[in-house]
């Protein structure tokens, strides 16, 4: 038996059988520099995945290991909230100010799954319920609160919650009743909805409502611009907190906006971060109102959340972004890719939708006879681009979307090959199903 079959034998001896592996020979990687990756067998990938929107500057970043070796050296990796932390109140500086948010205040924790618990504990205290919106298709964590919000089978292993939670439309215009419709159709009828639901199925005392500007694991499925615009004119009337959650959408990875509900034109109560924020290295949080965060009236804490190791990481990441002005790449990058692939789809009968917002774009696929989702053919595009060299995602509702995010740092030549790539794969799926 081979290193790498022994390897695969171990994983699934030892790990959970619902932890779900890529590839029908599952790789590991080994190496990355850039946009790159080497696995262990020497194969070298284009990465348009990134460690689920992790790497968000790439790998072997210079600024990032360096930041991280000065906090190193200095024999610090750990002290907890107990003691002031430089890096931690610089950085809540920087997402402060960067947010938009008045008299914001910033808590760290270690994943976006604690960064949308923290959020949902300081809503439903502040408004003393525990009556949430959230919308349908959505994905908020693996924790129990966080899968309460979740509105996706795939993701939800029971119906417990600590919340009473109720589902709003949004993001899935392929329903009967909603297509054809204009943005501005959509909306309309959504808002309708909202005001029924909170007419019928609430007790009239909702907290918040929570939402992706993009949904990650709903296939990057989205709202049309303007839609939570919409639904905050609603939720002010009741006092009910809006709830941004920018785990996939912050940083300029849309690149119209540098947190994904610019794009509405809405600033929420709160907005809940973490994955690219530091290039690989563990962190999240919550930036919220001053009142609401201040608000609890129990001690707390983060035991590694804003740890000085990830802080340093963290503050080099941003400071990266900022200063090569990553948002406009990734807007221009984009562009690119998500014209090309639109100009491509035509010649694909699979192809249901291209969609997507800068460096953030997924393919869907159908069957063509009968139009049902075809996870099959997204599958099918995963390995024939393994094949090729470029790795990406998979996503959606029904598990028929490749969805990809390639690091914000992606040179105009990277993405030329990306996109050939992928149509060369388009190709190649369409050919074996004839």
């Amino acid at each position: 038996m081979s290193e790498h079959a022994s390897l695969l034998q171990r994983h699934r001896a030892v790990m959970p059988s619902w932890l779900a592996l890529n590839y029908a020979h599952p790789i590991e990687l080994v190496g990355g520099k850039g946009s790159r990756v080497t696995d262990a067998e020497g194969n070298t990938y284009l990465d348009f995945f990134v460690g689920i929107l992790t790497n968000m500057i790439g790998y072997d970043v210079a600024e990032v290991r360096e930041a991280v070796e000065r906090q190193l050296a200095t024999g610090v990796v750990h002290t907890s909230t107990a003691y002031l932390l430089r890096g931690q109140v610089e950085l809540a500086e920087k997402i402060a100010r960067l947010s938009g948010i008045p008299d914001a205040k910033v808590f760290f924790t270690n994943s976006g799954t604690e960064a949308n618990e923290t959020a949902l504990l300081l809503a439903t205290y502040a408004r003393k319920t525990d009556q949430v919106l959230a919308m349908r298709q959505s994905y908020h964590g693996r924790s129990f609160g966080a899968v309460g919000v979740t509105s996706n089978r795939a993701w939800k292993n029971n119906s417990y919650s600590p919340l009473n939670v109720h589902f709003l439309h949004g993001a899935d215009r392929h329903l009967p009743q909603f297509r054809g419709m204009s943005d501005a159709e959509y909306t309309e009828a959504c808002v309708a909805d909202l005001r029924h639901v909170l007419a019928t199925a609430t007790g009239g005392d909702v907290a918040a409502l929570i939402a992706e500007p993009i949904q990650g694991v709903g296939g990057f499925t989205a709202a049309p611009d303007g839609l939570f615009a919409a639904y905050k004119e609603v939720l002010d009337e009741q006092g009910i907190l809006f709830v941004s959650d920018e785990v996939q959408t912050g940083w300029g990875r849309t690149g119209d906006s540098f947190f994904g509900i610019g794009n509405h034109g809405v600033t929420p109560d709160m907005m809940t971060f973490a994955k690219g924020l530091g290039n690989g290295f563990a962190i999240g949080g919550v930036v919220a109102r001053g009142d609401l965060m201040d608000g609890l009236h129990a001690v707390g804490l983060s035991t590694f959340g804003g740890n000085p190791v990830s802080t340093a990481a963290a503050n080099a990441t941003l400071d990266y972004v900022l200063d090569h002005d990553l948002q406009a790449n990734a807007r221009r990058q984009g562009a690119t890719i998500i014209g090309g692939l639109r100009e491509a789809a035509p010649r694909f009968p699979f192809v249901a939708e291209i969609r997507g917002r800068g460096l953030m774009f997924a393919i869907e696929f159908t069957d063509p006879e009968t139009g049902a989702p075809s996870p099959e053919l997204a599958t099918a595009l995963m390995e024939t681009t393994r094949e090729r060299g470029l790795l990406v995602g998979k996503g959606g509702l029904y598990g028929n979307t490749v969805r990809m995010a390639p690091p914000l740092t992606l040179s105009d030549a990277e993405a030329a090959e990306g996109l050939g790539i992928l149509i060369d794969s388009l190709e190649t799926v369409n050919e074996a199903r004839k």
